[in-house]
Formats: C-alpha cells, sequence, structure tokens
C-alpha cells in the first residue's frame, strides 16, 4: 500500500486486492471518522503512486503498477485514465515527480523505477517515449530499482534523480549532462530514498536500507576522492521501509519500521560543514542524527507514509496489515 495527501483535507490509497485487481480510495477526513468518498477498482495490481508531477488545480495522481504501466489519474473521474504508458517490461517498484504542487523549477516530470534494471523519466505531454532513461551497460547485470527520488531542480536547468537498487547501489544521475554524477554501494539493498527538499540545491540525501540502517547524507560537498559524507544508524531492528521529511522543516524525518513502528528523527549540522585535506581540495562533514520519538502502530511492516503539507504534524500511514492510520506528531516547532 502506498498513500499521498489531497491539497484538501484528505488522502489517497492505492495497492490491491486478494483476487489481483487493483485499488485506488480517496479519503475525505471528517469530525470523527474518515470517509471513503471515491472507490475505483483497476485491471492491475498498483505498487506505487505521487502527486509530485501534478498543478495542483488538476490533482492528478501518477501511478505505477505490477504490469509495467505508468498512468495518471483524474480523482473525480477515475474510471479512465489522463495518461498511459508500458513505461517498463516488468512491475513498477518505486516512483517520483517533480515540477507541480508548486514545487521546483521546470517542467513536470515523473521518474520510475523498476525489476527491469532500467530507470525511466517520462513527461506526460510527450507520448510513449521517456524523455530520459538510464539502464546498465550490456556488460553489467541488470538489478532491481527499489528506490527513485528527484532533487537539485533549484533552477531551469537543472536536475538530478538518486535510484537505489537491491544490491545497495545507489546511483546519482545528472539529467542535465545525462550523465552519472556520484555512485555508492552500502552494502544492503536500499528500500527508500529522499532529498530533504526537492527545489533547493542538493543539501541532504537520506536511504533506507534492509537489516534496520539507514544512511544519510550530505551532498551539498563532493570530494573527487572521499565522495559525499555520511552518518548511519540503525532503528527498527528490522526493514526500514521508506523516509519522509517534515515539509515545514527539512531537518526532521520519519523512518517507516519493518516491526510496524515509526521513528522520528533530526539531524543536526556539524560547527564546520566543510574542510580541506592535505592537498587542499575541500570535503564534506557529516553531522549528527537524533532520535526524537518512536512509536509502534502494529505487528507488521508499515510500507506508505505521507506528511500533510498544510498542518504540521499531521501524516497518514499504511501497512501490510491493510491498515491506514492518519497520526498527528506534536510539538515540532520546538525542535
Amino acid at each position: 500500500m502506498s498513500d499521498g495527501f489531497l491539497a484538501v483535507p484528505g488522502f489517497v490509497v492505492v495497492g490491491s486486492h486478494a483476487r489481483g485487481t487493483g485499488a485506488l480510495q480517496v479519503f475525505e477526513m471528517g469530525q470523527k471518522d474518515l470517509v471513503c468518498s471515491k472507490k475505483y477498482e483497476k485491471k492491475d495490481e498498483i505498487k506505487c503512486c505521487t502527486f509530485g508531477a501534478t498543478a495542483l488545480q488538476d490533482r492528478h495522481l501518477a501511478t505505477g503498477n505490477f504490469k509495467g504501466k505508468m498512468e495518471t489519474w483524474d480523482l473525480e473521474k477515475g474510471d479512465m485514465p489522463v495518461y498511459s504508458v508500458k513505461a517498463h517490461s516488468e512491475i513498477i517498484n518505486c516512483i517520483d515527480g517533480v515540477g507541480g504542487l508548486g514545487i521546483g523549477l521546470g517542467a513536470p516530470e515523473i521518474v520510475t523505477g523498476s525489476r527491469d534494471g532500467t530507470v525511466k523519466v517520462w513527461d506526460v505531454r510527450q507520448e510513449n517515449d521517456p524523455v530520459a532513461m538510464m539502464q546498465p551497460k550490456e556488460s553489467e547485470a541488470k538489478r532491481d530499482c527499489w528506490a527513485v527520488a528527484f532533487g537539485n531542480t533549484y533552477t531551469e536547468a537543472e536536475r538530478v534523480v538518486a535510484a537505489g537498487y537491491d544490491n545497495g547501489d545507489i546511483k546519482l544521475f545528472d539529467l542535465r549532462s545525462m550523465s552519472v554524477r556520484w555512485e555508492t554501494n552500502i552494502k544492503n539493498g536500499v528500500c527508500g530514498l529522499q532529498f530533504d527538499r526537492k527545489d533547493i540545491l542538493m543539501n541532504k540525501l537520506v536511504a533506507t536500507t534492509l537489516e534496520g540502517k539507514f544512511h544519510t547524507f550530505d551532498v551539498r560537498v563532493e570530494h573527487p576522492k572521499r565522495g559525499y559524507p555520511s552518518v548511519v544508524e540503525k532503528a527498527h531492528k528490522s526493514t526500514i521501509w521508506g523516509v519522509r521529511h517534515l515539509p515545514q522543516n527539512r531537518d526532521v524525518y520519519m523512518t517507516l519500521g519493518g516491526n510496524g513502528s515509526l521513528c522520528l528523527w533530526k539531524y543536526n549540522y556539524p560547527k564546520e560543514r566543510t574542510k580541506e585535506d592535505a592537498d587542499g581540495v575541500e570535503f564534506g562533514v557529516a553531522g549528527t542524527v537524533e532520535q526524537i520519538q518512536n512509536v509502534i502502530l502494529g505487528t507488521q511492516p508499515l510500507s506508505g507514509f505521507d506528511w500533510s503539507p498544510d498542518k504540521e504534524g499531521l501524516c497518514v500511514c499504511s501497512g501490510f496489515d491493510q491498515t491506514v492510520r492518519v497520526c498527528i506528531v506534536t510539538r515540532l516547532k520546538s525542535l
């Protein structure tokens, strides 16, 4: 299950039914209860979704499904997709959007990552063909892409995509130069990726992994040999399925645990973010990560989470127990 907030008091949940069809449901928040205002059943199971590339007035949801299709939906009349393309030959594991919701400069675009080993960038104004595609060389084995994230969209020209793979690879693709800007391996499958903000000069990138670790990279300064500095933390005692930064404070973020828990973290910058090595070359210095709070919400993994862009601390999460929970995190202004 995946979920995301609308620009109104409500949210969308996507997933699959036991009979192998896709589920897309719109919930509204009433005085006391959640009300399912719209319910659509799709032919194919849905794996992931994003509002990142839609205009506020349209509220078109982009989804990736088990058959490799990327589609966008008008939630007011969701029987037929607004846009549909056979994006990948296998399941779309992850999706992200940029250029919509007033976040990030440049064209609205959607990025998808798949089990077929490719990462593709789409402009829904352009039919059938991706505007960019990242795939392994013929001599390389294809890896299952589990996570994608847009970042660095602080000008009309600049834009990067971070992609995480099942073998622990993280690759940073520069869409302006169409090249791999940086890559590393963190030794565990990468389940989630997110920049602290999409619409600023790259600042921080958080990667969550199997076996209960997450890495916070300071991606402001890259050293030619050391790369980007990072700090590693252990949490949840299980797979960490994802990460979401608080929209109102980029240094605060939530991680999702395979043991049914949520952990709230705060990143603290070092006194000096950069230093010089013996040759006078500048390198970055990682800060520290502080756990603010944690809570166990169930016994099954939590796989979907989103913050409200309007109400600080309001959030929604979903899990393998087929339950959607709306939560509120208090005292965030004091952090």
